[in-house]
């Protein structure tokens, strides 16, 4: 690794989706409970990867089974993650909703992958979730325009999750990767989860900076955010600015996003007014994501552990700052990434060498349209 402010554009892209998906397998054996229920079951914070909730009545304890999370099994945040990355592979060049039409939605029901949480080959349609499954209800089925089929869904981190490829491709440019993002995720999401979207594509965009650190992430996230996930963003940083270590954060980055979250205290219990429209509200796993990244200093490992002990939907927040910090430079613990990729049979580079390719091929054709376009204005310009 080349020193920290100075990686590549493959080095970041490979912390950025590997780190996105260790933060994802940490995350997810804990996912849904609360911090001191966390502590209850694994005798303290957790520090690594961890076995099942339920151990090895996996396969049939509820509300988890059929599902195996733990033991360095990712969930469908890797999954939808790496579909979005074959559709780059596939189209080379910026996508929008139409994209998601044509070519991530066939990929999810067409095409049978090993799935780690089923522990066999299956179509990722079988695994994702039921606002992931929208997608194919929607598009498939209803034919709906690609750029208005996420209205109606449930808002939440859905498509926001999976955005860091987008962030990637527009590489230390935030902004075209937050309406590369708000055009793509129109398909899947509306209002405030389509608006997550755009903004963690941004903040993965501006980690790629040479030079940046959570601060200037953030404060790019702040220069595009709007209405509600704006104010969430800006009050759980502020909070986390007067920390320097997780432990001492949990209560507190709960309590400052606590007003822009529709689920409600009891995360699998949401409120009658969970996950509708709103531009005052706000996903929390976006805002937390982003804290745990300044209270950790953009260290990988803490501010993925901080995801990870903050419980709630926590496999998407380790997943989010684990592809920020993963972005940033900081390096991830090699254990962990060989363990995730071991046990969910997934070759976690390959991605990242096949984005990086087209990320390059996409860049020099920008380019060549930028130049197109500065030769065509300058024709305009000076024609009286």
């Amino acid at each position: 690794m080349t020193p920290k402010g100075a990686a590549s554009l493959e080095e970041r892209i490979t912390g950025s989706l590997v780190g996105a998906a260790v933060g994802d397998a940490l995350g997810g054996p804990v996912e849904g409970y609360t911090p001191a229920q966390i502590v209850e079951r694994h005798g303290g914070r957790v520090h690594g990867i961890v076995g099942p909730w339920n151990g090895d009545a996996w396969r049939t304890a509820r509300p988890i089974a059929p599902y195996h999370k733990g033991d360095g099994h990712v969930t469908d945040d890797t999954l939808m993650t790496h579909a979005l990355v074959r559709v780059y592979a596939t189209v080379r060049d910026h996508l929008d909703a139409y994209a998601v039409a044509e070519h991530l939605v066939p990929d999810l029901m067409g095409t049978p992958r090993w799935i780690p949480e089923l522990e066999a080959e299956a179509l990722p349609l079988q695994r994702i979730f039921l606002a992931e499954k929208w997608l194919v209800a929607r598009l498939h089925y209803g034919h709906i325009d690609p750029r208005e089929a996420g209205n109606g869904n449930i808002v939440n981190c859905g498509a926001a999750m999976y955005m860091a490829p987008v962030g990637l491709v527009n590489a230390a440019n935030p902004a075209r990767a937050y309406a590369e993002a708000l055009d793509l995720a129109g398909a899947h999401q509306s209002s405030y989860g389509r608006e997550a979207a755009g903004v963690f594509a941004a903040a993965v965009a501006a980690a790629c900076v040479p030079g940046a650190t959570p601060d200037s992430v953030v404060a790019a996230c702040l220069e595009l955010a709007k209405d509600g996930t704006r104010a969430a963003i800006e009050a759980v940083c502020e909070v986390a600015a007067r920390h320097t270590n997780f432990e001492s954060a949990l209560e507190p980055l709960r309590e400052a996003v606590a007003p822009y979250d529709t689920v409600g205290p009891d995360y699998r219990s949401p409120s009658l007014g969970a996950r509708r429209p709103s531009r005052l509200h706000s996903i929390e796993e976006l805002p937390i994501a982003l804290g745990m990244l300044v209270v950790a200093k953009g260290n990988y490992s803490h501010a993925v552990l901080g995801s990870v002990n903050y419980g709630r939907d926590c496999d998407s927040i380790a997943t989010m700052s684990g592809a920020v910090a993963g972005a940033l430079g900081s390096e991830i613990p090699r254990d962990w990434a060989k363990t995730v990729a071991e046990a969910s049979r997934l070759d976690l580079d390959a991605p990242a060498r096949s984005l990086t390719e087209v990320t390059r091929e996409i860049f020099e054709r920008d380019v060549r349209r930028g130049r197109a376009h500065e030769a065509a204005f300058a024709e305009l310009a000076g024609s009286r």
